[in-house]
């Protein structure tokens, strides 16, 4: 006499195995969904900076163009756009008149005067020589990366290498080692940050360009260097691959009756 299995229905029948045909649809649908993310993500994103700077720039010119140079007179929409290219001719024509002689007396006249402001002065001369450090074709600020030891011993960040202290500066700092001046990145936002002094014997330099240090902080080390996009992409599917035969494995099979 057979035995009734207590998996089985009323009347005998073998249990119907749960279907196996939604759970992977629904893994294939979530791996086509995150790698469409993976995707559009980073495009959309840039092409909002863009959109954004680029309107920001069009609202600080449009106020300088007179209204019969500007498109949306003679066009029935607005040429995004145009402000930018304004403002690219103008600094430009700023900068050649500034390399003549008449332009370098109204440079210095200018100076002058801001020089004689006590605010106004020290912002200046501050937005200048960061502006000259960082626009100027032989500058080393912020080229290098390196590791320190920060905010405690045995945790390492990433800091941007600048130029060393002034004399000033130097002469209060401990005469035992040679320090060079950082600039320690937060994420996600690595315009933020801190500033600080490190002897160099404690930096240690990565061979990594600014571009990918700066990735790697925006994405709070998920994005590493030297990594492949498209390898990620792959190995999220074969993750979800895995996981649905590892699921569809697990699903006990039916009884069977003697």
């Amino acid at each position: 006499m057979n035995e009734t299995s207590p998996n089985m229905l009323p009347g005998g029948l073998p249990p119907v195995p749960p279907p196996d045909v939604p759970r992977g649809a629904m893994a294939r649908l979530r791996r086509y969904f995150l790698t469409g993310l993976i995707i559009a993500g980073p495009i959309a994103i840039t092409i909002y900076l863009i959109w954004w700077f680029v309107t920001w720039v069009d609202g600080i010119v449009r106020p300088f163009v007179p209204v019969a140079y500007r498109p949306e007179t003679y066009l029935p929409f607005g040429l995004p756009g145009y402000g930018l290219i304004v403002a690219f001719f103008a600094l430009t024509f700023l900068g050649f008149l500034a390399a003549n002689l008449i332009g370098r007396t109204l440079v210095e006249f200018g100076e002058g005067l801001l020089g004689r402001m006590p605010v106004v002065r020290a912002i200046y001369r501050g937005l200048k020589q960061v502006f000259e450090t960082l626009f100027s074709g032989n500058g080393s600020s912020f080229r290098k990366v390196g590791l320190v030891e920060f905010p405690s011993p045995g945790m390492w960040s990433i800091v941007l290498i600048s130029q060393p202290p002034s004399v000033e500066i130097a002469n209060k700092l401990p005469q035992n080692d040679e320090f060079i001046s950082v600039f320690l990145p937060c994420a996600p936002n690595p315009t933020t940050g801190f500033f600080f002094y490190v002897p160099k014997s404690k930096l240690i330099e990565v061979d990594m360009s600014t571009d990918a240090a700066a990735t790697l902080i925006m994405s709070a080390g998920v994005v590493q260097p030297g990594s492949d996009a498209q390898k990620k992409v792959n190995a999220l599917a074969e993750m979800a691959n895995a996981a649905r035969v590892a699921t569809a494995s697990q699903t006990p099979d039916p009884a069977k009756v003697d």
